[in-house]
């Protein structure tokens, strides 16, 4: 019995907590601030490694899928970026300008237009196989930390992504 009493006084405090903290609308208590905030710093710390390659942080997620997977259409890289044909379709010429990738109609579905890698973007992943080791050292977390963080993001924005119910 004196178990299942404490239990609900800290279940109790930890709702209380909750409720008060989620009523504070101090910018330091918010969690989309820290998102936010910690976005920027992650485009600051991303700024000179990219440098090394010649690309904008945007370009350097769709080289990410590339490298993953080479010769996706337009519409795959989109999904996986999470942006739609009118903002990923002048990202993708300004890497084709750059020589770091083509962009061709489907022989099968000419609706559709494949990206593949040149051979000086597919040269480019050596250089970029170093960002996750500098991001694990100026982070002051443990390679477990940062990957139990990225799975808890990943969970909020699909959480965040869901229909809300009117």
């Amino acid at each position: 019995m004196c178990n299942s009493i404490v239990r609900y006084e800290i279940h109790w405090q930890k709702v209380v907590v909750m409720e008060r903290t989620m009523k504070d609308l101090r910018l330091e208590q918010q969690l989309c601030f820290a998102v936010y905030s910690a976005s920027h710093a992650f485009t600051r710390f991303y700024k000179p490694l990219l440098a090394q390659l010649g690309v904008t942080y945007p370009q350097y997620l769709a080289l990410l899928t590339l490298w993953e997977e080479d010769g996706l259409s337009v519409t795959a890289i989109g999904d996986r970026l999470l942006l739609d044909s009118g903002t990923l379709t002048p990202l993708l010429k300004r890497l084709e300008g750059l020589g770091l990738v083509t962009r061709t109609r489907s022989s099968t579905d000419e609706r559709q237009v494949l990206v593949r890698l040149t051979e000086r973007g597919s040269q480019m992943r050596h250089v970029a196989e170093g960002f996750p080791t500098q991001i694990l050292a100026a982070s002051d977390c443990s390679g477990e930390e940062l990957d139990t963080l990225r799975r808890a993001l990943m969970g909020l924005r699909q959480s965040l992504d869901k229909p809300v119910a009117a």
